[in-house]
């Protein structure tokens, strides 16, 4: 199944968000199996993190994202929603993210997104956290 049923919108009314890459709106149609993927973050498959460098773990938790999506037998683009946890963000910090979704999704096939700043996550040394909503057939 191909992801051309998604619709996804920047309407004049809304700042246009495409640049960040990621979607204002994004709908699905009745018929679709909604797929939950938790925070993935920048810990290898031991659940060790790869890295106290915030860039190495938002490489690491977009390849966690693409195999969690791999997983369930979808791709980055049935990705309808995403959220983004930033600890201690800064503006360089919100380039590197934004490179990252434009990297991983082309601009007609970005998903909504939210971006959280927090002071924290679950595990010390944690810097990054995405989790993402996709849609797949039913069956």
């Amino acid at each position: 199944m191909h992801d051309h049923f998604i619709k996804r919108l920047n309407p004049p009314e809304l700042p246009d968000s495409s640049t960040y890459g990621f979607s204002q709106i994004t709908v699905v149609p009745p018929g679709v199996k909604l797929v939950h993927i938790a925070g993935q973050y920048g810990a290898d498959t031991n659940d060790n993190l790869i890295s106290e460098d915030f860039a190495e773990q938002l490489k690491q938790s977009f390849n966690n994202l693409r195999n969690a999506l791999a997983a369930v037998g979808a791709s980055p683009e049935q990705v309808v929603k995403i959220t983004i946890l930033s600890v201690d963000h800064t503006m360089e910090k919100l380039k590197l993210i934004s490179a990252a979704r434009n990297a991983m999704w082309s601009r007609d096939r970005q998903p909504a997104s939210t971006l959280i700043p927090v002071s924290r996550l679950a595990v010390d040394g944690m810097l990054f956290e995405i989790d993402a909503v996709a849609v797949i057939p039913s069956v």
